[in-house]
């Protein structure tokens, strides 16, 4: 039975790099990224169906009312991300594992109502100042950017115990490691 694998985790705790590493290094978990829909206009060469669904706003509300979405999120007024069931549906009915990057909310959100098929991930920073010495190193956030990243990742952190399996990056091919061993466990 394929399986819905969501990641979450505070920014700068290497979430993207070990999904990344995951896809790239071992076929046999046989991931695939949902694409997400967004209110947002395309950027650039962007293109519909291959980065995101565009949708208009209108659209995206429309299809909230109908239930259409796993989850959703308005990240500001009127600009909305959400995936959409029929997506993700169809990646499983074709025996893909579909990996979702979300916010812990929205992890839970799909989690309530997939029990049986979603297994949660949660990348962890092994202590908060290393997180924040991260972020600095990092050099592309302003320290009031930072500041905000630390207060959100405190709240995200305390949500932890929420998810299926909780991954602490203190060495980046350990938590590739411990990733790859947890969701072949799952699989």
């Amino acid at each position: 039975m394929s399986k819905i694998i969501i990641f979450s985790a505070p920014s700068g705790c290497g979430k993207s790099t070990i999904i990344n590493a995951l896809m790239e290094q071992h076929p046999d978990l046989n991931l695939h990224f949902g694409i997400t829909a967004t209110s947002r206009p395309p950027r650039g060469t962007e293109q519909d169906g291959v980065e995101y669904f565009f949708l208009s706003p209108e659209e995206f509300s429309r299809r909230i009312e109908q239930g259409d979405f796993l989850e959703y999120c308005e990240v500001y007024a009127g600009r909305y991300y959400g995936s959409l069931k029929s997506v993700v549906d169809k990646m499983l009915a074709e025996g893909k594992n579909v990996v979702m990057d979300l916010d812990v909310v929205g992890a839970q959100n799909v989690k309530r109502q997939r029990p049986d098929q979603t297994v949660t991930l949660f990348i962890q920073p092994p202590t908060i100042e290393a997180l924040r010495q991260r972020l600095i190193l990092r050099g592309t956030d302003s320290p009031e950017v930072i500041e905000q990243r630390m207060d959100r990742a405190e709240y995200e952190i305390s949500q932890a115990p929420h998810f299926d399996h909780i991954i602490v990056n203190d060495d980046l091919t350990t938590a590739i490691n411990d990733a790859y061993r947890t969701l072949r466990g799952e699989l």
